[in-house]
């Protein structure tokens, strides 16, 4: 892994769901422009996959973290 994957990585870390969210929106976009490159969507592919691969971790923690309150009025985790 070079040094630019390590801050990129480290990057994505400190970033929203919300964010990730709309940089896939983007990487989205511009897969749809006409006239892309094959290299360029490849690129592109590989950069989304990473963004959702991402969310998916981030809102695993989320889900991890939710508490559920019974009828008891106790609480579990989700």
């Amino acid at each position: 892994m070079t040094t630019a994957d390590v801050k990129e990585e480290q990057q994505e870390e400190k970033r929203s769901l919300e964010e990730m969210f709309a940089q896939l929106e983007g990487v989205i976009g511009e897969m749809e422009e006409d006239g892309i490159s094959l290299e360029r969507s490849f690129d592109l592919y590989n950069k989304g996959m990473g963004l959702l691969k991402e969310c998916s971790r981030s809102i695993d923690e989320v889900e991890k973290k939710v508490l559920i309150l019974d009828e008891d009025g106790e609480t579990h985790e989700f």
